[in-house]
């Protein structure tokens, strides 16, 4: 399982914009193959235009999957253009422990 964290900062004004193209395509987003989880977070401090997206998938290739599909190629270019700066995207891997 892989955990993707996307950093948006966007256009104060064009925040609500995006929070509506979200709601508009999250249950696209969340019935494709392999997707877990996915969230909208928002900070708790003085940035409000700065959100993030949670989510959670089987693996790498299923979110290279969604990454290649038509919603995704319907909401991205919608979204990057409500931005004030490149976001900004981590995939990461929980790691075993052994203590």
């Amino acid at each position: 399982m892989i955990t993707r964290l996307v950093k948006m900062t966007f256009d104060p004004q064009k925040v609500n914009e995006f929070k509506v193209i979200f709601e508009t395509y999250k249950s696209a987003i969340r019935h494709s193959e392999g997707c877990i989880h996915l969230e909208l977070l928002e900070g708790i401090n003085d940035k409000s235009n700065v959100l993030f997206t949670f989510s959670r998938w089987n693996s790498e290739e299923d979110l290279n999957t969604y990454r290649h599909s038509s919603t995704f190629k319907e909401v991205w270019p919608l979204t990057k253009a409500l931005f004030i700066s490149k976001a900004e995207a981590w995939s990461t891997k929980a790691q075993e422990v052994s203590i």
